[in-house]
């Protein structure tokens, strides 16, 4: 049978899995983690055709497609127009009769 990871140096075997997670852990904390980027997407994804707009998130095509090249600056300016938008899309919609 051959030896495992853990048994072939019984000398070390006690101290490697603390060794791993100190290594790990070193790791982890190094490694500078971009924040996800911030987005009015609801899951909704339809856009009108002839609003170009997605129904979902009021933004345009172009914005839907170059979200994640935009900077956090141009994503918040956009961001704080959505709500307007919004209610221009509404308003301008016909009620349907049921």
């Amino acid at each position: 049978m051959k030896a495992g990871p853990y048994s072939a140096h019984p000398s070390r075997c006690k101290h490697l899995p603390q060794r791993l997670a100190r290594e790990m852990l070193q790791r982890m904390t190094s490694t500078p983690i971009n924040p996800p980027i911030k987005t009015p997407c609801v899951q909704v994804c339809f856009v009108d055709p002839k609003a170009q707009l997605c129904v979902g998130c009021f933004r345009t095509m172009e914005e839907l497609g170059r979200w994640t090249r935009y900077t956090d600056d141009e994503r918040a300016a956009i961001m704080t127009a959505l709500p307007e938008r919004e209610t221009a899309y509404k308003a301008a919609k016909p009620v349907r009769q049921e």
